[in-house]
């Protein structure tokens, strides 16, 4: 970063206050919270759907005034130095703040849409490594998940658990996990997703059933990822808002959480499946399907009606529900998780998989682990305090992605069953 040490302090300590500044500006922005229905928007709809007198929901927004957080998020932008990379990491941050703060202006609106398109991308968008589409990807996924649904429910049936039991087996998880912190998991009514997590509690909807592998990926996505990173945030010395994590966080923090899903084996066809007709309804929705259409759609994909009012929920926060507009932040599901499979694949290719931990020191976008890689260097952002046990295995986590590195070399449209039977030596 040049200079001297006293002036390396100087610059780091410049920049350590604006942060403070900005995570003080944007204290009060709860961007989910603030999209999301009441609880009894559900109970209404599915009530009458019931008994047939289906219709669209109405839903009021808040309506709040952040012109004063827009002014201080301009003079933190305006006091960062744009040649250093705290400077650039804040100014970035920011900017995702003030975007969000538009889509707040404008909830209920079809102009929703583009400030999240902003945030979270769109179906329509590629994929990395110039790849198919985030839809066309999803589309894949999808079939695949229903040519296969058949045969893997007769040879793994589903296992309900409650979601009492859920909470309880979690909480012995955390507390043997986070030594050094107190996570408390509990249960929400009002809760529409089936998880929701912060750095000191993890909350689980109330009156649902879970499946094992429900209870696997709540662990590892919103334990050991979101919650995991949000406490490694708090042990910064200097940048409180890794803590905290901003909107351009987003597609990597939901990417990570999933990532980790697949590695650890708590990933199912049926969970993929789910992330991507969330994706196909984005898509629909921004091309006209009102609410209604979109919760028949997962319906007909073979949720149940609570979760596909819950599933359609999602796609209408903030906007209209009579079509044309989509709150695109199930988009990042997909989208993150390849670009977070790519990273960690590339790290195994450059022998950086040590770099790759610094990935959770706190809620840190793809792009900063290697931006603030002078400050990780310098001591100025402190090593993860915490990380996953699928990222602690090194070795095994080396070895899964140097064959899947190898692995992609083959092509399966060239492959058919007399050349696996010849590769296996079974031919006579």
């Amino acid at each position: 970063m040049g200079g001297t040490d006293a002036g390396l302090d100087a610059a780091i300590a410049h920049h350590a206050a604006l942060d403070a500044r900005l995570v003080a500006a944007v204290k009060g922005i709860r961007l989910l919270e603030a999209v999301s229905w009441p609880a009894q928007t559900q109970e209404r709809f599915l009530a009458a759907w019931r008994i047939g007198r289906i219709h669209l929901p109405q839903v009021e927004y808040p309506r709040h005034d952040f012109r004063e957080v827009r002014a201080e998020l301009a003079a933190v932008a305006a006091a960062a130095d744009p040649a250093h990379p705290l400077g650039r990491y804040l100014a970035q941050t920011a900017e995702s703040w003030r975007i969000a703060t538009r889509l707040l202006d404008v909830l209920g609106s079809h102009r929703v849409t583009a400030y999240s398109t902003r945030l979270f991308g769109r179906p329509a968008e590629l994929l990395p490594g110039d790849g198919p589409t985030n839809l066309e990807a999803a589309l894949h996924f999808v079939h695949l998940a229903d040519e296969l649904d058949q045969e893997l429910r007769e040879v793994e049936p589903d296992r309900i658990l409650l979601a009492e039991a859920v909470r309880d087996e979690l909480q012995a998880a955390v507390d043997a996990f986070f030594t050094d912190h107190k996570v408390t998991v509990e249960l929400d009514p009002t809760l529409l997703a089936k998880a929701a997590a912060s750095p000191t509690r993890i909350r689980l909807r109330t009156s649902t059933g879970f499946s094992d592998y429900d209870r696997n990926q709540l662990l590892v996505h919103e334990a050991f990822v979101h919650t995991l990173t949000g406490l490694n945030g708090r042990e910064q010395p200097h940048l409180k808002s890794l803590a905290r994590g901003s909107p351009r966080t987003t597609a990597t923090q939901e990417g990570l959480a999933t990532f980790a899903e697949l590695i650890s084996g708590s990933m199912d066809i049926e969970r993929m499946k789910r992330i991507s007709l969330r994706i196909v309804a984005i898509d629909k929705a921004i091309h006209g399907a009102d609410f209604v259409e979109v919760f028949r759609f997962f319906l007909e994909a073979g949720q149940t009606p609570a979760d596909s009012f819950a599933s359609a929920q999602r796609i209408f926060r903030g906007v209209p529900v009579t079509g044309g507009a989509a709150f695109t932040k199930d988009t990042v599901y997909l989208h993150g998780l390849l670009a977070v499979h790519t990273f960690f694949r590339w790290c195994l290719r450059h022998h950086r998989l040590l770099q790759a931990r610094q990935l959770f020191a706190g809620k840190l976008a793809l792009e900063d682990v290697f931006a603030l890689a002078p400050l990780f260097e310098a001591g100025a952002i402190a090593p993860p305090h915490y990380l996953p046990p699928w990222m602690q295995r090194a070795n095994g986590l080396a070895g899964m992605l140097a064959f899947s590195l190898f692995a992609n070399r083959i092509r399966l449209d060239r492959v058919d069953a007399d050349d696996l039977v010849l590769g296996l030596g079974l031919a006579e």
